[in-house]
Parts: structure tokens; sequence; C-alpha cells
């Protein structure tokens, strides 16, 4: 039985939020929990919109964290369909569009991010889409089934993770796809140049056109419809849709409005939080896409916005609501899948921060471990593809901070935990 001697309301109805009422409830807390949403579905995964759920291979169903009953019989609100519009933190008091103000001793802050618009001439088009909801992947799936049965031609404005899973949905429809990105190979801010060879051969093997260097500058159309794409080096693109998948931005714009902190640029500009995710009023957490953690193992702070930082963040923003000790120290941790390859990637090893790239196993048979490791031979992040059972021992190689020869990092006779 709820009693209303405190009230946690949590600004976000995606994975991150869902798991945070979930654990208050698992903890023992027996106040209000109000979980606000400005999606009318039910708190959703993100990761199947660019993967089995775009493919139709993952059923709509398994897409949601809980079953819709789930959320009463745990006695938690769930209000969805109500964006907040202001926080009062005066007050502890958060404002929704309809009017509504609900008052809080707790706030969690869990509203994600959103993909980088692109301004360009054309966009308003009708073929032009963007990939964060699940209306959004619906709306694209339906595109990719028409213009595979019609020798349709997809653009994609960008070679990052969005970008490339989406142009995996998309060959095997049968539509044609061509990749503009700026960049001289795929995922270059996210994983450095040593690899994006291995993702620009992935993808030209299952008829794949790059065009590298480039920047879309417009977008052509006729009947409000897309017809093609014109770059910042004279060349034109035939298209009949276009995706958008240029990157994110955290949805900072209550926490601003409130007078919270926020990070730099080169922290990932989210909600400033301390390790155990509290912002700078006391009464405020964030958890997931929008918060910059100062994250212990890595002595700065960082903003992650893949799906295991969600799922482990929204619970222990929960915890330290909760007055618990927390030390938010997850090593970053996602995964893709493409074609016929999945792989993970655990740490965290910008372009700039690593000294060299080690690769073990056999990267042509696309089935190898790739390591980034620092100046003094650290391991900073690992990426296992199409090998398996290894994420444990990866993570604790980037925890450890041990040195290690890149020889013996390569060497496959050496079993991992050996090192």
């Amino acid at each position: 039985m709820v009693d209303a001697h405190e009230t946690h309301v949590i600004v976000g109805a995606g994975l991150a939020g869902a798991k945070a009422a979930e654990t208050l409830r698992a903890e023992g807390f027996t106040g209000r929990v109000i979980l606000v949403g400005e999606e009318r579905e039910p708190p959703y995964e993100r990761p199947g919109l660019s993967k089995g759920y775009l493919t139709a291979a993952t059923p709509r169903s398994d897409l949601f964290v809980h079953e819709s009953p789930w959320y009463a019989a745990h006695e938690i609100e769930l209000r969805l369909g109500s964006p907040v519009t202001g926080i009062d933190r005066e007050a502890r008091a958060v404002r929704l569009g309809d009017g509504t103000v609900l008052t809080y001793d707790r706030l969690l802050l869990a509203t994600g991010s959103a993909p980088c618009a692109l301004d360009v001439p054309g966009i308003e088009l009708g073929g032009v889409h963007y990939l964060r909801r699940l209306h959004d992947s619906e709306r694209l799936r339906a595109t990719l089934q028409t213009l595979g049965r019609e020798n349709g031609r997809l653009l994609l404005v960008g070679a990052g993770w969005i970008g490339l899973e989406v142009a995996a949905a998309a060959r095997g429809y049968g539509a044609e796809v061509t990749v503009v990105e700026p960049q001289p190979t795929p995922l270059f801010g996210a994983l450095g140049p040593e690899l994006g060879g291995f993702f620009t051969d992935l993808h030209q093997d299952r008829g794949v056109r790059f065009h590298f260097g480039a920047t879309v500058t417009a977008i052509e159309g006729e009947d409000g419809m897309v017809l093609a794409a014109h770059t910042d080096d004279g060349d034109e693109h035939p298209a009949h849709a276009v995706l958008v998948g240029t990157g994110a931005l955290p949805q900072t714009a209550l926490a601003v409005e409130a007078g919270l902190e926020i990070a730099s640029a080169e922290e990932g500009g989210g909600i400033a939080v301390d390790a155990s995710l509290r912002s700078s009023d006391p009464a405020v957490f964030a958890a997931g896409d929008v918060a910059s953690v100062e994250h212990p193992l890595f002595g700065r702070r960082l903003r992650v916005e893949h799906w295991a930082n969600a799922l482990n963040g929204g619970p222990a923003a929960a915890r330290s609501m909760l007055g618990r000790e927390v030390a938010y120290d997850r090593v970053p941790y996602f995964f893709s899948d493409q074609y016929d390859i999945g792989l993970e990637y655990s740490g965290y090893a910008a372009p700039g921060s690593y000294d060299h790239v080690v690769v073990r196993g056999d990267a042509g048979k696309r089935e190898f471990i790739a390591f980034w490791q620092g100046p003094d031979n650290r391991v900073l992040a690992g990426m296992n593809v199409n090998v398996w059972d290894v994420v444990g021992a990866v993570q604790q190689l980037v925890r450890s901070g041990r040195p290690i020869a890149p020889d013996r990092l390569a060497d496959p006779s050496i079993p991992l935990a050996d090192l």
C-alpha cells in the first residue's frame, strides 16, 4: 500500500526511467512513484528500432520494458503523453503541458537525447526520416519495404551506428543504399580510423555505396517527395528516401531553464552529475543519455548514449535517491548487429586518447577482438566481433589499468584471463 509521505517523480519514460521506478519499489520505497513521459507508448527499449524491429525479426511486444499492467500492479503512476514544461526547484515541483503541477521530494531527469537536426533546403520533404522513437522505426520500416519491392534508393546522411545498422536493414529489404559521410571512414568519431576500413568493406561487400569527405547541402524533391540529395562537392545522389543519422544531443532544456549545472561540450554537454548521479541540486538526479557523469574509473565526465547505460544508470540513480551509497563506475558498453556480424564494445577510447589499436584474431574472417591502448599500454577499450563470451574479460582488462605488452594482447594462444 502506497503512502504519501514522500513522492519521487521521474521525468522521461524510457528504459532509464522505467528501471529507476522498478528499483525504487524493489528497494522498498513505499511513497508515490510518478513516471512522466511525453510519448504515449509505455516505456520501451530503443536498440531494436534500428535492429530487430526494423528488420521485422523482433515482435513489437518484445520492445517494452514491462507489460502495461505491471505498472499498476506495482503502484507506479504512469503519465504518458504528458510533456513536462518546467521545473520549479524552490517549490520542488514540475509543471506538465496540461497545467498539472506535481510536487516531489526527489526528482530524476531521464529525458534522453534527440537526433541532431539537418538544416538544409528540402529537409521538410515527405521522404526524410529521423530514427529515435517507435513510430519513427515503424514509418521507416514501411519505407524500406516499399523501396525493396520497387528497387528504390535510400540515402543515409552519416555513417555512425544508426546509419550503418539502417544500411544493413535496408539492404536486407533489397533497397539500394548510398551513405554520405564527411569523415574519411565510417564510425570515425566512435572508433577512430583504424577500424573504418573493416566497416567500409563489410558494407561495400553487401552493395552499399559510400561517399566520404562530403556533406549533404540540399535535398531535391517533387510533389513533396524526395528525388535526390546534393553534396558540397557538387555531386548529386538519386534517392527516394533519406535517413538523417548525424548524431544525437542530450535533451537538457528543462535542466538549463531550471538552472542546473550543464557539462561542457567536451564532457558531452549533458546534465552534470557526480558519481552518485546527483546534480548540482541535491534533490535532483539524472541518468541515461542526458547525464554527464563524473566517472570514478576514467577520472573525467562521460556522457554515454547507449542501452546499457540506461539499463544500469536508472537503478543506480534510484538507489541514490533513496540515500544509498552509490558510485556509478560501470564500464561503458554497447552492441551492434549488421548483416552476419555481431559486436560488443566495452570501454572508452575517443580519437586522440589512445596510442594504437591491437587486433587479436582474423579481421579478414570477421572474427577478432580489437583493443585500444594508451601510450602506457593500458587497455582503454575493446571490441569483440563475432567472438563471444569475452565481455567480462575485456572489461576486467579495462578496469585493471595494467600495462599489457601489445604482442601478448594480440596473441590468441594466451587466454584473456591470463592477462
